[in-house]
């Protein structure tokens, strides 16, 4: 037997060297793949993160280290340039329509209202006693904002980058779960009955492709560390508005968001790592991410209800539309509608909910813009 196991012991010492925290991850990478497929959470992203998190737990894996596949992404995919989130934004802007927001331009407002979690939840981890750098990287997960999120806590070198990639997109994929609780803490049954006719402005096509390159522009002036997520979001919606690029609107929208997302997922998975990911600190992350998201919902409630004040009868603002000016599009805009029509079968919001959705879009990147900012003048 001694002389069996010393040699052929090479084939059970990985199992002689599983650890509680490595068999951890893999009930967390199971329940992200089981999330992904059963419940149809995000399953483009949260099924390659669940893989990934199961097979850089293993004993001796080969996909970290000096020759692994995932440590080489992560390395300069993430870490050397963020390229893989940046990426990723040039296919979401090609997929966004901004003419809701154009046709009706106050929604635009909410975009800002409702980024309000992320701030109030900065102020709260740094109560908490987290350095400020990682406090920073926590807030932005209530932009429910996954590229913007990974790009902030990379840059900041948070010590929690692979739970506030988790949080970031479990959260997201829990819009339907989540901001209809949010949304009735703050509304009563009268308010979510609000009608908002929709009377849309028509917008030139000089106007559309227009619009991404000034905002850019303000962008980069107001908060130039902002410039690379604005402009990169904006460069995929002028790809797709110009008119003369439409095989490469298409890409950019499937093949390449679709390759990218799924690269991004299981090359994040590096940050999962047991030694790094099971922490005390985690699960307060965790927490703290979700009291984000629920305040940058209850932010843009509450400023449309202040809108409301000043506002005549007939142009009051349905306030769940101001809950819709998070990132998470489309998916708010249609928990938003569906609330009204349970409401009352009458009550149609989705296009200002749409428009109040995108400008969530725009208002996420310049906020981690802000942030990247803001850190550069307290962390210097």
């Amino acid at each position: 037997m001694l002389q069996f196991l010393s040699e052929f012991g090479f084939l059970i010492k990985g199992v002689t060297s599983i650890t509680w925290q490595m068999a951890l991850m893999w009930f967390i990478g199971g329940l992200l793949i089981w999330l992904a497929i059963k419940k149809d959470f995000e399953p483009a992203l949260l099924l390659p993160m669940g893989f990934g998190a199961i097979i850089v737990n293993l004993p001796f894996t080969g996909v970290i280290g000096d020759t692994g596949i995932i440590q080489w992404l992560f390395e300069k995919g993430i870490a050397a340039s963020e390229a893989f989130p940046l990426l990723l934004f040039i296919g979401i802007g090609a997929m966004i329509d901004f003419g809701p927001l154009l046709s009706n331009p106050r929604m635009l407002l909410f975009g800002g209202a409702a980024q309000f979690g992320i701030f109030f939840t900065i102020t709260i981890a740094v109560l908490l006693g987290f350095p400020l750098k990682d406090a920073m990287s926590i807030g932005v997960i209530g932009a429910a904002d996954g590229p913007t999120s990974i790009l902030v806590s990379q840059q900041l070198n948070s010590a929690y980058k692979g739970a506030i990639a988790v949080a970031a997109y479990s959260y997201m994929a829990l819009v339907p779960l989540i901001q209809p609780m949010a949304i009735k803490l703050v509304t009563t049954k009268r308010e979510r009955m609000i009608h908002m006719p929709y009377r849309p402005d028509s917008v030139s096509k000089t106007t559309k492709i227009l619009f991404p390159i000034i905002v850019t522009m303000i962008a980069g002036l107001i908060a130039p560390d902002s410039i690379a997520l604005v402009g990169f979001l904006m460069f995929g919606n002028l790809i797709r508005e110009c008119g003369k690029l439409e095989n490469l609107s298409q890409t950019a929208q499937g093949p390449l968001a679709n390759l990218i997302t799924i690269m991004l997922g299981i090359t994040i998975a590096f940050q999962m790592r047991a030694d790094v990911f099971v922490t005390g600190g985690t699960l307060l992350v965790m927490a703290l991410g979700l009291v984000a998201f629920i305040f940058d919902t209850i932010g843009g409630v509450l400023f449309a209800k202040l809108l409301n004040i000043f506002l005549p009868k007939d142009k009051k603002i349905n306030p769940m539309v101001g809950g819709a000016g998070i990132s998470a599009f489309p998916m708010s805009a249609r928990v938003i509608q569906k609330m009204a029509l349970k409401e009352d079968n009458q009550n149609h919001v989705l296009m200002h909910a749409v428009g109040a959705n995108v400008a969530g879009q725009i208002g996420s990147v310049v906020a981690g813009g802000i942030i990247l900012s803001l850190a550069q003048q307290f962390l210097a």
